[in-house]
C-alpha cells in the first residue's frame, strides 16, 4: 500500500467577535475549537452562524422552487386522485431509495388508499439494476397502474419511460442523480440538478426530493391529510445522512429537524412509538437516535445490508412505516442478521482484495479494477470505498459469478447475458467517477451513479480493455499529478482536551456529512494502554468475523487514559511506544462514555519535546535576533502576548507548521518581543475616536487589522472600543473585510457611553500590564507555566 499522507487543515484564527458569538452556544467551554472549525468551513458571518446552528433561524425553500415541473407533478397527482387511478411508487434498494419509498408511501398515503390505489416496487439488487426496467413495468401494467412516481431513480431511464408510455402509464420522476442531456419524456421530472449549484435545494438526496413532492401536495390540498407533514422528517433524516450528499442548505435543515423527531419517538415507550421498526433497529444497534452517527453507523448500514445480502429489500418499507410492533420486531431482527452476515462477507472480500492488490504495481495504476467470480456483488461498494481511501485511487470491483437471467439482462444485445460482470465503483481525491466511467460507455452494458459512487455492468471479455482505457484516461487528465492516499486532520488536541466539554463543543457542527465532515482530531506524541480485541457479536450472541480493538490513549497532558476503539483492526496493529493519531470524538450510548474512534495511526516523529542541545523555547526578548543561525528551525513570535493561553497556542503550533503533517517535526519557539512603548489608555481612546471621525467625514473604510496595528490592542479590546463608539453616536457596519463608520452626534447615550469608555480603558490597562509582565518574566517561569493548565 502507498504511504498515507497526513495533512492539517489550514488554520486561520477567527476574530474575537466570532469566537464570542460561538461561545454563546458552548457555555461549558471557551468555544475556540468550534469557532476555528466553523470559520475554516466558511461560516464567517453572524447570520450564517445563526442559521447553521439553529434551524429556527433558517428559511427553508418552498417546494415550488422546482418551478413548472413541480406544478406539473401536482396537477397529475390531483388528476389521479380525482379519477381514482392506481399509482405505483418505484423506489431503489439502498437506504436513500428505501426511505424515499417510505416517505412517498406514508405521504401519498394521506391522499390515496394504500394497497388499493397505491402500491410500491423495489428492484432486487442481486437480479436487477438501479432504475426502471421493462419487466417491472409490465407487472405494474397488469395490475392496472396508470402512473409511476419514481424516487431516488429514473432520470436517465429514457427507453423504459417511453415503454411505460406505450403501455398507457405516465411517469413522474423524483431523483437527484445525474441528468440526461435532454429532458426525458415524462409528465414531470423533479431533480435538484436542474437548479443552480448555489441553490439551497441543489444538494437534496432522493428522500428529500420525495419529501418536497409530498410537501407541495400538502400545501395544495391542506385539508385532506390526517397526519402532520413533519411526521415524515425522521425518515428524511435517515435517508439524507445515509446517502452521499452535502449536508448544507435545506439538506442540513431537514436533517436537523429529522434527528429531533427520531430521538423524540425513540424516547417513547416501545408500544407508543410512531415507528416501532425504527425504534427496534436503534435498540439492536445500541443507539438512541440523537446523533447523526446513529444513522451513518447504525440505521443506514442495516437498511443497506438487506439488499446486499438478500437482494429483495421490499420489506424494509414495511419495517419503516408499519405501526404493528410485533411485525416490526420480526423484520428488525431479520435486518440485524442481514447486517451481521454483511460484516462477515465484507471482511472476507476485503482479505481477498488485499491479496490481489499485492499483485498490482500501484505506481503505474491510476484506477484499480479487480474482478473475481466468487465475490458477492452486494458488498463490493463497501470494500471498493475502503480500498479507494487506503490507496488514494478510484476503485472498481467486479463480480463475475453466475447471476441468472434477471431483468438486468433481459434486453441485453449480448448473446449470453450470464457473461456479464457486475460491480461497484468508488472515488477519492475529487476524481469525478461518473464522468470517468461514462467516457467508456461503449464498453459497458449499463452504468449509473454520481461523481463519488457508481454501479456498472459489462461483458467479461471487455474488462481488460475497460481497465486499460480508464487508466489511460485518468492518467491523461491528471498530467503529472501523483495520486496519494490522504487523511486530513482539522484541529490539534491533547488527550486532556478529550471528553464531554469538547464533545458538546464539536456537536455544534452536527449533523455532519459531505461538505461538513466529522471533525478529525490530531493527537501527537501519544501512546496506547490496555489494548485488546475481539470479534463482534450479533444480537443473538453469535460471533461475527469482524474485529474491533479497544484501548486507552494517553499523552503527557494527563495521567488518565481516555477510552477508544479501532474498527476492523487487531491490537497488534497499534504502534508500540509513542505515536501520532487522527481520531473522531464520539459518545457511546451503550457504555455511556465518551471515546475516540481511531481513523489513522503511525509511529510518532516527535519523540521528544526538548533535548539538551535544543531547548524548546529560545529567549530573544529585548534583543536583535537577525543572527539566528537556523531561522527555519524556529517559529519567531514578535508580538507580545497578553495571557498564558496565547503562548501555549503558539507552542502547539510549533508542532504543526509543515504544509504536510507527514513531515511533522519540532520547531523551537523563539520569543522575540520587546518591552512595548505604550501610549496611555486615554490617548488610545482619543486616537480611536479621531480615526472614527475621519472615516465618517471622508466616507473611507478601514480593516480590523489596520485598526489593531494602529492602536496596538487585541481583538477583544477593539470590540469594547467599537462598542463604546456606538454609544458615542457612531454606527459601525461590516462590508466583507472592511469596516464602515458613520457618526450622528445627536444619538449619543451619555450614561452608557461613559460606562463603555471606562470598560475600554480598563481593558487597555490590563493588556498593557500583561505585556509588561511578559516582557520581563523569567524564562524558567514561562517554561513552567506553558506546560501546565
Amino acid at each position: 500500500m502507498p504511504e498515507q499522507q497526513w495533512t492539517l487543515a489550514t488554520t486561520e484564527q477567527p476574530p474575537e467577535w466570532f469566537i464570542q458569538a460561538v461561545k454563546q452556544h458552548t457555555p461549558a467551554s471557551n468555544g475556540l475549537y468550534a469557532a476555528q472549525l466553523l470559520w475554516q468551513r466558511g461560516i464567517q458571518e453572524k447570520s450564517q452562524l445563526s442559521a447553521f446552528i439553529n434551524h429556527k433561524a433558517y428559511q427553508a425553500a418552498s417546494p415550488f422552487e422546482f418551478g413548472q415541473e413541480m406544478h406539473l407533478a401536482i396537477a397529475r397527482l390531483q388528476k389521479a386522485r380525482d379519477g381514482r387511478e392506481k399509482i405505483a411508487i418505484w423506489g431503489d434498494f439502498d437506504a436513500d431509495g428505501i426511505t424515499s419509498t417510505a416517505v412517498l408511501w406514508d405521504g401519498l398515503g394521506e391522499f390515496f388508499v394504500q394497497n388499493i390505489e397505491l402500491t410500491y416496487y423495489i428492484p432486487n439488487r442481486l437480479k436487477e439494476s438501479h432504475g426502471l426496467n421493462n419487466q417491472g413495468i409490465d407487472n405494474l401494467a397488469k395490475q392496472g397502474c396508470k402512473l409511476i412516481v419514481t424516487c431516488d431513480t429514473g432520470s436517465t431511464n429514457i427507453n423504459e419511460i417511453i415503454y411505460a408510455k406505450q403501455l398507457g402509464i405516465d411517469v413522474i420522476v423524483t431523483d437527484h442523480h445525474t441528468l440526461p442531456e435532454e429532458r426525458p419524456p415524462v409528465t414531470a421530472i423533479i431533480n435538484p440538478r436542474y437548479l443552480p449549484k448555489e441553490h439551497q435545494l441543489f444538494h437534496l438526496s432522493g428522500v428529500a426530493v420525495a419529501y418536497k413532492l409530498v410537501e407541495a401536495l400538502y400545501q395544495t390540498l391542506p385539508h385532506i391529510p390526517r397526519h402532520p407533514l413533519e411526521d415524515l422528517l425522521d425518515l428524511v433524516a435517515v435517508g439524507l445522512i445515509a446517502d452521499l450528499v452535502q449536508l448544507s442548505g435545506d439538506c442540513r435543515y431537514l436533517a436537523q429537524l429529522g434527528i429531533q423527531r427520531l430521538q423524540a419517538d425513540f424516547q417513547q415507550p416501545p408500544t407508543a412509538r410512531r415507528r416501532p421498526g425504527v425504534g427496534r433497529l436503534l435498540e439492536l444497534c445500541q443507539k438512541s437516535g440523537d446523533r447523526p452517527t446513529d444513522i451513518s453507523f447504525g440505521l443506514g448500514p442495516r437498511i443497506n445490508a438487506v439488499s446486499r445480502i438478500q437482494g429483495d429489500a421490499s420489506f424494509c418499507v414495511e419495517l419503516l412505516t408499519s405501526r404493528n410492533a410485533k411485525r416490526c420486531n420480526e423484520l428488525a431482527e431479520v435486518t440485524e442478521l442481514a447486517n451481521a452476515r454483511r460484516k462477515s462477507l465484507q471482511k472476507d472480500v476485503q482479505a481477498q482484495v488485499a491479496q490481489k492488490l499485492t499483485q498490482l504495481d500501484l505506481s503505474t495504476t491510476s484506477v484499480i479494477v479487480l474482478e473475481d467470480a466468487q465475490w458477492p456483488a452486494g458488498v463490493l461498494g463497501l470494500v471498493a470505498g475502503q480500498v479507494a481511501q487506503e490507496t488514494g485511487r478510484p476503485t472498481i470491483l467486479l463480480s463475475t459469478e453466475e447471476l441468472g437471467t434477471g431483468e438486468e439482462f433481459s434486453q441485453s444485445p449480448i448473446p449470453n447475458p450470464q457473461s456479464l460482470a457486475r460491480g461497484s465503483a468508488r472515488s477519492v481525491n475529487s476524481v469525478d467517477l461518473y464522468q470517468l466511467v461514462k467516457e467508456q460507455a461503449h464498453l459497458l452494458h449499463r452504468f449509473g451513479g454520481h461523481p463519488f459512487a457508481a454501479g456498472l455492468s459489462l461483458p467479461i471479455e471487455n474488462i481488460p480493455l475497460f481497465t486499460a482505457a480508464i487508466n489511460q484516461q485518468l492518467r491523461q487528465s491528471l498530467g503529472g499529478t501523483t495520486l496519494t492516499p490522504t487523511v486530513q486532520a482539522d484541529i490539534v488536541v491533547r488527550v486532556a482536551d478529550l471528553g464531554k466539554e469538547l464533545f458538546l463543543e464539536l456537536k455544534l457542527l452536527e449533523p455532519c456529512g459531505m461538505g461538513n465532515p466529522v471533525p478529525k482530531l490530531l493527537i501527537q506524541n501519544c501512546w496506547f494502554e490496555n489494548s485488546w480485541h475481539r470479534n463482534q457479536q450479533d444480537w443473538q450472541g453469535k460471533k461475527v468475523q469482524y474485529i474491533k480493538t479497544e484501548f486507552g490513549i494517553r499523552d503527557d497532558s494527563t495521567r488518565s487514559p481516555f477510552p477508544g476503539i479501532w474498527w476492523g483492526h487487531y491490537k497488534d496493529e497499534l504502534p508500540v511506544g509513542r505515536c501520532d493519531c487522527i481520531a473522531e470524538l464520539d459518545y457511546n450510548t451503550f457504555k455511556k462514555r465518551y471515546e475516540i474512534r481511531l481513523i489513522a495511526v503511525r509511529p510518532s516523529e516527535n519523540l521528544a519535546l526538548t533535548t539538551d542541545n535544543s531547548p524548546l523555547i529560545l529567549d530573544l526578548r529585548n534583543q536583535q535576533y537577525s543572527t539566528l543561525t537556523d531561522r527555519d528551525s524556529a517559529m519567531i513570535l514578535e508580538h507580545c502576548p497578553t495571557n498564558w493561553d496565547d503562548l501555549r497556542a503558539w507552542l502547539r503550533r510549533c508542532l504543526t507548521t509543515s504544509p504536510s503533517v507527514s513531515t511533522l517535526y519540532n520547531k523551537q519557539l523563539a520569543i522575540a518581543w520587546s518591552k512595548p512603548n505604550h501610549e496611555p489608555p486615554k490617548e488610545i481612546w482619543r486616537t480611536l475616536v479621531g480615526i472614527a471621525k475621519y472615516l465618517s467625514r471622508t466616507n473611507q473604510s478601514v480593516t480590523r487589522v489596520q485598526l489593531l496595528d494602529k492602536l496596538g490592542i487585541s481583538d477583544r479590546t477593539l470590540f469594547l472600543g467599537i462598542k463604546a463608539l456606538k454609544y458615542w453616536g457612531f454606527t459601525v457596519t461590516r462590508q466583507d473585510r472592511d469596516l464602515q463608520i458613520t457618526w450622528n452626534p445627536n444619538s449619543v447615550s451619555q450614561t452608557n457611553a461613559d460606562a463603555a469608555v471606562t470598560q475600554f480603558l480598563a481593558a487597555v490597562s490590563e493588556e498593557q500590564f500583561q505585556q509588561n509582565y511578559f516582557a520581563e518574566v523569567p524564562l524558567s517561569t514561562i517554561v513552567a507555566m506553558i506546560n501546565t493548565q
